[in-house]
């Protein structure tokens, strides 16, 4: 199996590369705006682009589609921006991944539901509430339309190690670590299905290798809100200066709608993989915690 990967400099991305890499694949990833030492550039909104890898003479079996414009509040506002990076680039991978027969692999979102009846099955009907959430919706009926076996994992409130550290998670170690005063005006009524983005990259793998198509649902094992996953987070940083303001969704007033009760029922991967076992927030910190002693 031979995989090319675009938006392999992000968390999703970037996890993906590195599991299937160790697992023995032949796996090409790409970056846009972030080049990272393992990654090619590739712009999938200018196919022709010179610098563009060549993905057609590599021709992998699989293509996996990390990436997307992710900023909720800014797709609300910048619609036209939003359905290029998230729509656009699709559409040109599918013809690509036409041309040369390749599989697709897309990640897409909790937010294509509305969030009045989560956690989700896979087959629960979509409502997307946003912008963002509506070009996530379809960008991913295209490639289940469009590619044979293609297939869609759904993820939510992603984190994970990853080189920007950009992820909800990591923005908070890092402010702890460098002893920054944190004011965090957090949703309370917000309630999703935290994943690690190393849990997504093994799901993927899994999925791939035995040839599985369709929708899946990949998420972590708790179901929390934002305030709940703020505080797992900051109880191993004891001497942590922060303030945590618990809001509602309606007081945070954000351009773009979320879905209040989001996140996954995951029967359906975990009734085929049974032995898998989903990582937590805490063990991902305990990891964290014993990775930064040791650097010590």
């Amino acid at each position: 199996m031979k995989v090319f990967i675009s938006g392999a400099s992000g968390l999703v991305g970037s996890n993906c590369l590195k599991h299937f890499k160790e697992m023995g694949v032949e796996t090409i990833g790409s970056y846009f705006s972030f080049e990272t030492d393992d990654t090619v550039f590739f712009d999938t909104l200018m196919s022709e682009h010179p610098m563009n890898f060549d993905v057609i003479d590599f021709k992998p079996d699989v293509i996996v589609h990390c990436g997307a414009l992710t900023h909720v509040d800014y797709c609300e506002t910048h619609e036209e921006e939003s359905y290029e990076k998230t729509v656009q680039s699709t559409i040109n991978l599918i013809a690509i991944a036409k041309e040369i027969n390749a599989k697709m692999v897309y990640l897409s979102t909790d937010y294509v539901f509305d969030g009045k009846n989560g956690p989700y099955r896979e087959d629960a009907p979509v409502n997307p509430l946003s912008v963002y959430a509506r070009h996530k919706l379809q960008a991913e009926q295209m490639v289940l339309a469009e590619i044979p076996g293609a297939l869609v994992l759904r993820v939510t409130n992603v984190y994970g190690n990853e080189l920007r550290g950009k992820n909800f998670i990591a923005r908070i170690i890092d402010q702890c670590r460098n002893h920054q005063k944190l004011t965090l005006k957090l949703p309370v009524d917000q309630y999703a299905s935290p994943a690690d983005a190393w849990d997504i990259a093994r799901a993927m793998y899994l999925l791939l290798t035995d040839g599985k198509s369709g929708i899946y649902h990949i998420g972590g094992s708790e179901y929390i809100n934002r305030v709940e996953l703020a505080q797992i987070v900051l109880k191993y940083f004891p001497d942590a200066e922060y303030e945590l303001i618990p809001m509602s969704t309606a007081e945070l007033n954000q351009p773009a709608a979320r879905p209040l009760l989001g996140g996954f029922i995951m029967d359906k991967f975990l009734s085929e993989y049974p032995e898998f076992k989903f990582g937590t927030i805490d063990d991902y910190m305990k990891a964290e915690m014993i990775r930064e002693a040791e650097e010590i």
